[in-house]
């Protein structure tokens, strides 16, 4: 999978004894993932499986052993519009992996939101630019995204408040699974 990450937010509350989290996901954000591997994410470009109502979870650091949240449970909830995804979870922290990622928030060591997703065949475009290659994500496949310590992309930030490649000059070379592997 492709992991990456944008100038997303994340919100934690607690309310009655649940937390809620909710995050954004900015689509048409450049991003320099690596020198001269430039990556934007165009708007609506997960919209298959979510309009389709498939499962995604939200996880902590790409973890599928450490699940905050998911769809199949009815506590995680996702919008998608044109500009950003936006994730809304409720967090039990009954399992000893919730209650750390939520200590490692209050310590503000959770400082990014990264999405996993698999590009679809067809869903990229590549362009070469002057000081490197930019690609363009227009369909993939999200699986799931994660509140991480040290997201992809350096500019994504997390806020909280608290209330109760090698180059090539042939770019058909490039295995699309090898493509910014992070």
């Amino acid at each position: 999978m492709l992991w990456g990450s944008s100038h997303g937010a994340l919100e934690l509350r607690t309310e009655g004894g649940a937390t809620h989290l909710r995050a954004t996901f900015p689509y048409g954000v450049e991003t320099e993932l690596a020198e001269g591997r430039l990556e934007v994410v165009a708007p609506r470009a997960f919209a298959g499986r979510i309009e389709a109502g498939e499962d995604i979870h939200l996880l902590s650091g790409h973890d599928y052993n450490k699940p905050l949240a998911s769809r199949a449970a009815g506590t995680l909830q996702l919008s998608d519009t044109d500009q950003a995804l936006t994730i809304e979870a409720t967090i039990d922290g009954s399992t000893s992996w919730a209650r750390d990622f939520l200590a490692a928030h209050a310590a503000g060591l959770i400082r990014g939101l990264s999405p996993g997703f698999r590009v679809r065949s067809g869903g990229e475009r590549i362009e070469r630019r002057s000081k490197g290659l930019l690609r363009t994500v227009t369909a993939a496949a999200l699986f799931e995204i994660s509140a991480v310590t040290r997201p992809a992309y350096p500019a994504a930030q997390i806020e909280a408040r608290s209330w109760d490649a090698a180059k090539d000059d042939n770019l058909s070379s490039f295995h699309p699974l090898n493509r910014w592997r992070l």
